[in-house]
């Protein structure tokens, strides 16, 4: 279980740090059929709950320092689902 071949810290690629990171705040406020979307600030609060364990806390901290453009962007390219029948 964990990382593949056990790796941990700064021995997993700073490219999957980042993603790892990324790919959460977007599975967390993103609709999906078993669940309804996570407001974007209960979001942000998980990941900074996660800072140290799930995710590198270098990682966490830009992510919060950067945090107004990350949802300006996310708020740009959102997904709208049209329900076509």
């Amino acid at each position: 279980m964990g990382y593949p071949r056990g790796l941990k810290g700064e021995e997993i690629s700073i490219y999957a740090r980042i993603v790892s990171v990324a790919d959460v705040y977007d599975a967390l406020t993103s609709a999906r059929s078993y669940k309804e979307p996570w407001q974007p600030e209960e979001a942000k609060a998980e990941i900074e709950n996660q800072r140290g364990g799930q995710f590198a806390p270098e990682i966490v901290d830009v992510f919060v320092e950067h945090y107004d453009e990350i949802e300006a962007i996310r708020n740009k390219y959102t997904d709208s689902y049209v329900d076509e029948d």
